[in-house]
Order: C-alpha cells, then structure tokens, then sequence
C-alpha cells in the first residue's frame, strides 16, 4: 500500500521567530527532512560599530526580549575584558543574582507555557488555566518571582538599565534583597509541584536519543552559569572564552538564515541539558533530588530531557540565590561607583543563556568606540543540532500518522526553547 508524508509547518508554534518542518516521504523512502529557518537577519553586531562601550549593553539587550540580561551581562563582560576592568565581588554576586532571575523566568515560561500544552494535548495554555488551574497558577508565581529579581536589581526585567560596565548604576537597598529571600523563601513549594507536575507526564515525552557532542561553561567545581571556560563532553581540557570562535565554527547553509556552529562533530548541542550533562555533578541538594526523581542522570541524550534540566535548574537557581542573598545581607551593600578608563583594546565575554552559552566580542579604539563586534547565539548554535536530530528521529516515527509525526517533530523543535529570531544575525555579503 502506497503512502505518502508531506509535512509542511510554516510556522512552528510556541516558539520566539519563525522556523519552518519539512518532511517528505513516499512509501517508507524519505526524500526531505529539514529544519529551516527563513527569519530576516538582523544587524546588532554593525548597529553597535562606531558606539561608545558605553552603549554598548543598552543596545544588544534588544536582541532579545526574554534573555535581554543576559545579553547585557555577556556585552558588559566583553566589554570589561577588552578595558581591563576589574570589578568587586559585590558586583559579581548581584549580577550573578540578577542572572538567575531572568533563568527562573524563562525556564518556568517555557515549561509551563510552551512545553505543557504538548504533554497535555492541548494547543496553548489558555485552556490549561480552565483544566489545570492549580498548575498555571504555580508557573505564574515562579515566573513573577524571576521578574522581580530582574526588576529590583537591573531597573526593569526587560532591557535592564541599571548594568553597566564596571558595576551597577544604581544599587540595591538591604530592603530590597530581604524582600527578594522572601520572595524566593516562597516559590521553593511551588517549584517542587511543578517538578511533581512535569514528573506526571514524563511518561509523554518521547523515547529518543542520540550520540551528542554537549557543550556549556564549566569552571570544576560548581554549576556555573555566569563564570568559566568552554567545555564538552568531547574534550576534557576546556577552552578560554577568549577562543569562543574556535568552537562555534560557524558557517552559512541554504535552509537557513542564522548561521549554524560545530566543534568536535558535525553538529552539538548547548542549553539545560549540556549544562547538565557537563556540570550536573555540581547541582545543589534539592536541584539533585530533583534530577534523582526524573531519573536525569549525565550523560542522557535524549532532547527532549532538555525541558526536565530546565526543571531541575530552577530549583538549583533558587537554591544558589538564597545563598548569595545570604553573603550580600551578611556584608552589607556598600556603595560603588563604576570606574572604567576608555582604552584601545578587544575582549570576549561568555554567559549562560537560558538556552545555551552565549558569546560577545567588541573590539574598541583609544577613545573606547567600537569598531568591531561578534556574538554567537545559542540558538545558532543549536540549529545544527536540530537537524541531525531531525535525520536520527524521522526515520524511528515516519511509519505513524502524520498528524502524530508532525506533532513530535514540533514537540521536538520546541524542547530545545529555541529563540530563533535571535538567532538570524549580521553576515559579511561578498558580491562577485
């Protein structure tokens, strides 16, 4: 009996930016299997050229809505790396505390809003709030506690305008960090019942896996997010921020507009579940039981368990606030004013994302302007990844119903939290 499968998504839903699915098969043969990513590309990295390291961050936080701390911190990092600037401890550790805020954010985002319809069968959260209203009600308070980190230590959680390089334009209030334990104190039993939650449905993740090169910042003693060199599972000496490019490799294929990235094979994977696999050794006790309940352990490989390390790192995020809350309140926030000295000079800086490890570069001359940038996105990094996957997975699922193939290639697509649009950035054009 003939059969023919034409899957055509154009848009994949429940995602940021646009990514299309193709597949085409007759009769058990496969003839197209894509991931392609038609988003317009955007041009922060010529935006930024010729603009003082001073608006530096201000700019590429609007490279993204949901990661826009992340962009300022890893800009500022860059930043302070090419004008030799050394910041406090103070600093490091608000930042560090500002950072974990925009994770729980958009961890509790992604696996309540985006990820749970598909456990449940149901086309978004809307009708979740009807049928499970206890379960949107705990995504919502996890997801209001991370925007208040974000709020009273970046100004704003979104584009923040309180980081600046060389520490913080406005500090925060003793107040103001006993609010946020109180605050955090209060999302432990709720990020526990979304454990419990995801746990339930375990059972509808798909049974996939594949041999992956993962890679995220690794320092050897913790469960780094914001400090440390490269690492893979592929190597065991990791590599200095400073060498980013030689990692990410990246090149330009004709189904996409995001440039894709490889190291040590054709393609790796960045984003919860390399932090996981690279670190998971490091989680704190109740992010650990956490991964003991899924049954997480290093070394998995199926990318689906990408949204359940997503899980386990809120409640690690939670765990490591409290804690620095605890040094800050026990030193005292002192005053500080930045103070950074315009020099020639160029600097690379390195932060986990929410979806994987991010890269900046800025090069600036003697008056601090910059006349060259570089950033390397997670999601460009992980495009790769999706379509190796899509070529190891399709062929396992192509016998079912289409309806039911497209539906695991979307659940597929959308495991990986992918931020598409920021993805699609500048490229040199030769015309010959």
């Amino acid at each position: 009996m003939t059969r023919t499968v034409d899957i055509n998504v154009k848009h994949v839903t429940r995602v940021e930016g646009h990514g299309n699915i193709v597949v085409r098969a007759r009769d058990g043969v496969i003839e197209k299997n894509e991931w392609q990513v038609p988003e317009a590309p955007r041009y922060f990295e010529a935006m930024v050229v010729n603009r003082h390291y001073e608006d530096i961050q201000t700019i590429v936080s609007r490279i993204c809505g949901i990661c826009s701390v992340t962009h300022s911190l890893a800009a500022i990092k860059a930043v302070e790396d090419a004008l030799d600037v050394q910041i406090s401890e103070q600093t490091d550790k608000l930042r560090i505390l500002t950072h974990y805020g925009e994770q729980i954010e958009s961890h509790s985002l992604h696996v309540g809003y985006l990820v749970a319809p598909d456990l449940l069968g149901q086309k978004s959260v809307v009708p979740l709030a009807t049928s499970h209203p206890e379960v949107v009600k705990t995504v919502i308070a996890i997801h209001k506690v991370g925007n208040a980190m974000m709020e009273k230590l970046a100004g704003r959680k979104t584009h923040p305008v309180r980081l600046v390089p060389g520490g913080f334009a406005m500090l925060p209030k003793t107040a103001d960090l006993r609010e946020l334990k109180t605050m955090i104190e209060s999302i432990i039993p709720e990020a526990k019942k979304l454990g419990e939650f995801v746990h339930s449905l375990a059972g509808a993740l798909p049974d996939f896996s594949r041999d992956t090169e993962y890679v995220a910042l690794v320092d050897g003693k913790s469960y780094p997010f914001y400090h440390g060199q490269i690492g893979s599972t592929d190597v065991d000496e990791p590599v200095p921020v400073g060498d980013f490019e030689q990692v990410a490799n990246e090149y330009v294929v004709a189904q996409s507009t995001a440039k894709w990235a490889r190291w040590n094979r054709d393609a790796y994977c960045v984003g919860a579940l390399a932090r996981f696999n690279v670190n998971g050794d490091n989680l704190l006790p109740l992010a650990s039981e956490t991964a003991k309940m899924f049954g997480l352990e290093r070394g998995c490989a199926n990318p689906f368990m990408n949204n359940v390390a997503q899980v386990v790192e809120i409640v690690h995020v939670i765990e490591r606030s409290l804690q620095i809350i605890d040094e800050l309140l026990t030193s005292g926030i002192q005053y500080e004013r930045p103070d950074v000295t315009a020099k020639a000079g160029n600097g690379a800086g390195a932060v986990e994302a929410p979806r994987g490890i991010l890269f900046h570069r800025y090069e600036f001359d003697d008056k601090g302007i910059c006349t060259r940038a570089n950033i390397c996105i997670p999601t460009n990094q992980n495009h790769a990844n999706i379509q190796k996957d899509f070529e190891a997975f399709v062929p396992q699922i192509i016998d079912r119903e289409q309806d039911e193939v497209r539906l695991m290639m979307e659940m597929l697509v959308r495991s990986y939290d992918p931020c598409i649009s920021c993805s699609t950035h500048f490229l040199n054009v030769e015309f010959v």
